[in-house]
């Protein structure tokens, strides 16, 4: 199953903290093919049916069965973008 970082944790529930229709939901990875494609994150209020869900200190990630299955035994990392954003990165765990 994905994990998260420190920094993806905090990034996570930053972002989703600034959508009050939200509260409870999380960001939704979607996306398909190899850890190296790009994938679309959204914020979203819940999971979808099939979606895997990743918890990790009250932030939540939610996973399309494609990325679910191509982020398995990954990483979401996060660091900011020095323009007031944050950018997301998918490594490799150690």
């Amino acid at each position: 199953m994905l994990t998260l970082t420190e920094q993806a944790t905090t990034a996570v529930k930053t972002i989703t903290s600034q959508f009050p229709d939200v509260a409870d939901g999380g960001v939704r990875i979607e996306g398909a093919g190899t850890p190296d494609s790009q994938f679309q994150l959204t914020v979203v209020p819940g999971p979808q049916p099939a979606d895997a869900v990743v918890e990790s200190e009250g932030a939540r990630v939610f996973l399309d069965s494609d990325a679910a299955l191509v982020l398995d035994d990954r990483v979401l990392d996060a660091q900011p973008d020095g323009e007031g954003g944050v950018q997301f990165a998918v490594t490799s765990r150690a």
